[in-house]
């Protein structure tokens, strides 16, 4: 067989080791061939595409980023976009797809399956662990690393200045890198996209606790988290240039607003860090190396068994496969019981 593969939306680490497990496999075990289309779904609509062996993959699985390139190109917003996709598919005798990405890209991938008959496959990718049908995704655990250490530095600055720190994290729709690095480092408070902020409670814990002779506190605030009704806000904007092909808002701001609310209300000396795209970058960790091979070794797998319209899936500690509508319907929004446990340390 032929197989395609690209990586879209976000990147992440562990997308490398990914490619890496896709090709080893497809060659070393099925005798079949593999290319790479570069930048996302923009690979196949403009036929962007590169050899991949065994050669060219080796040594990735400790490398961050996608040596494919990514994009947030959306097919169905571009003019006969799917039918380009098929064309470039024929033109380069490709038997299947496989589709490397979040909601976005797995949904886009669900359609053309649905309605094109592309023989796709995917694989499960955000840092936001927010994709359903899957316990986890790989590049989720090297951000909260990333977060739990800047968690560690801010403690010791805030400390030493009697501060207050807020660190804004990603997370759009879903809290779950917030709350788990939150806990992990300690955070004082967690404030997540589920859950509306309400500003006076928080200031008046961050009061109470500095009366407890606590002169610093660390919060941890989720890029998507909004403010109550009534509350002081920030709002992402609507216009054109602010709204990616998929129709996200580009956000961003939360921690500063925050930040700057804090300490008029309380008259503690307050900070905002807003760890952005550090939380992408980097080499993977160890957890993400393994449950990314694994992850593309199965989606080899399910290609030369045929099965198409699937998405490999953690379940537990086993590797499974469910259809990719089952990933794309809902989003995975944070378990209110595991934030429950969070908010035993609040204040």
């Amino acid at each position: 067989m032929r197989i395609g593969i690209l990586t879209g939306g976000g990147d992440c680490p562990g997308l490398n080791a990914v490619i890496r497990a896709v090709v080893r496999t497809s060659v070393k075990e099925y005798s079949s061939e593999v290319i790479g289309f570069l930048e996302g779904w923009r690979g196949p609509l403009e036929n962007m595409v590169m050899p991949l062996t065994m050669q060219s993959t080796g040594g990735l699985i400790h490398r961050g980023g996608t040596i494919l390139r990514t994009s947030r190109t959306n097919p169905f917003k571009v003019d006969r976009g799917p039918e380009r996709i098929l064309d470039n598919m024929q033109k380069n005798r490709l038997d299947a797809l496989i589709a490397v990405g979040g909601e976005d890209t797995c949904g886009v991938a669900n359609r053309l399956y649905k309605e094109h008959n592309l023989n796709v496959v995917c694989i499960p990718k955000t840092i936001d662990n927010d994709l359903s049908a899957t316990d986890f995704t790989f590049g989720f655990d090297t951000a909260v690393n990333i977060v739990t250490e800047a968690l560690d530095r801010l403690h010791t600055t805030a400390e030493a200045h009697n501060r207050v720190h807020v660190c804004e994290v990603m997370g759009r729709d879903a809290g779950w890198l917030a709350c788990y690095g939150g806990i992990a480092g300690g955070a004082d408070f967690i404030l997540v996209p589920e859950k509306p902020i309400e500003a006076q409670k928080v200031v008046q814990a961050i009061k109470t606790r500095h009366s407890r002779g606590r002169d610093y506190s660390i919060v941890v605030v989720a890029e998507g988290a909004k403010f109550a009704e009534g509350e002081a806000g920030v709002e992402a904007g609507e216009t054109p240039e602010q709204v990616d092909s998929f129709g996200h808002k580009r956000l961003g701001g939360i921690g500063d607003r925050l930040a700057k609310l804090i300490e008029s209300q309380t008259g503690f000396e307050t900070r905002a860090t807003i760890l952005g795209h550090i939380q992408r970058g980097g080499s993977p960790t160890a957890f993400d190396r393994v449950l990314a091979t694994r992850f593309g070794v199965k989606a080899a797998q399910l290609v030369n068994e045929k099965k198409f319209g699937r998405m490999v899936s953690l379940q537990g500690s086993t590797l499974t496969d469910v259809a990719i509508e089952e990933a794309t319907g809902t989003l995975k929004t944070l378990d209110m019981e595991l934030y429950g446990v969070a908010e035993v340390f609040f204040g």
